[in-house]
């Protein structure tokens, strides 16, 4: 089969189709011929060296594919040979065949494209789990998402928004804010041209949020404390703008806040099986209602990847960046 191989750390030019044997499934896990894969920003962190596969996982890139199982374990599973899924998978989602966990896998939600459904795993696995799970987003409390415009802002605002909370977003230009607004959040802020914690504290009448989702880090977590309400949760899903912070930790204490974050990747097959099958509860109907829509801003072909990894980095997007086995390059 081909794959997308990184041949060194370094810039998307290390990025190179090359061929491997289809690898074989295991106990409990299903083989897919891969139609359409994301390109999430764990990809990017480990094309350049920073981000190393768990033990046991493929060491290649791809974390989230849609396609068809071809063969597998189907003990204990009810898919079977022939079935369209998409699945979060532990490495090897740029290549024509991958294998993961059944457990891992979720139906294609009725009416949607495999190139739509592959766009959903990743970005949708780690909102459930952090902004409803970690961060206990419950009720009538609001959100603030830090960088909306991203795939995982796109993500959490649909999520968020159709489960009934305010949602506030930060984004680097009024193009942004605009398609965030689009997507049903209530206030976008351009965090180059406004204060985003004065702008908070503004819009709750003082309060501040109940819940941030935040991929920044570094100089923006005093910050966040600050626009916080009591009792208020920020968790932390990457480290953009840095991995050390000052902290007011009286502050901390007085106001009863609780600072948390998670990586998805290393979490053990159990915890995910659970968030697949919270999805499919509470989230697959929602998006076969059409109420949470794919948010794709472009597609490349596989061998195309750099291409990609270059877009994703330059963050100029607006939602996902795909790859596909179809050599057609198409903007959605």
């Amino acid at each position: 089969m081909r794959v997308i191989d990184i041949t060194q750390p370094g810039a998307p030019d290390v990025l190179q189709v090359r061929e491997r044997p289809i690898p074989a499934f295991k106990a409990g896990e299903v083989l897919i011929k891969i139609h359409a894969a994301g390109v999430n920003r764990p990809d990017v962190f480990q094309r350049m060296g920073n981000y190393a596969p768990p033990p046991g996982a493929s060491d290649l890139p791809g974390l989230e594919v849609a396609g068809e199982i071809v063969d597998g374990d189907f003990a204990n599973t009810h898919f079977k040979k022939g079935d369209l899924v998409c699945a979060l998978v532990p490495g090897g989602g740029y290549a024509e065949y991958c294998t993961t966990p059944s457990v891992q896998c979720l139906p294609i939600p009725k009416g949607m494209s495999t190139l739509e459904a592959a766009s959903l795993p990743e970005t949708f696995f780690t909102v459930w789990s952090n902004v409803f799970g970690r961060a206990q987003l419950t009720g009538n409390e609001t959100l603030l998402i830090q960088g909306g415009s991203s795939g995982i802002g796109a993500a959490a605002i649909q999520i968020a928004t159709a489960l009934g909370h305010e949602v506030f977003v930060t984004a680097g230009s009024d193009e942004k804010c605009r398609a965030c607004l689009e997507l049903g959040a209530a206030h976008a802020i351009n965090y180059r041209t406004e204060d985003f914690v004065e702008r908070v504290k503004s819009l709750t009448g003082g309060k501040g949020v109940d819940v941030i989702l935040d991929m920044v880090a570094g100089d923006y977590v005093p910050r966040e404390i600050n626009c916080l309400a009591n009792d208020g949760r920020l968790v932390f899903i990457a480290t953009l703008g840095g991995k050390s912070a000052n902290l007011d930790c009286q502050t901390i204490m007085m106001r009863r806040l609780t600072i948390t974050g998670s990586t998805l990747r290393p979490r053990p097959i159990a915890f995910k099986a659970a968030i697949a099958e919270q999805l499919l509860a509470r989230v697959w109907p929602l998006l076969e209602a059409g109420k949470i829509k794919p948010v794709i801003f472009k597609t490349f072909p596989f061998e195309q990847a750099a291409e990609a990894h270059a877009l994703m980095e330059s963050s100029s997007h607006i939602g996902k960046i795909m790859l596909t086995m179809d050599a057609i390059q198409t903007d959605i």
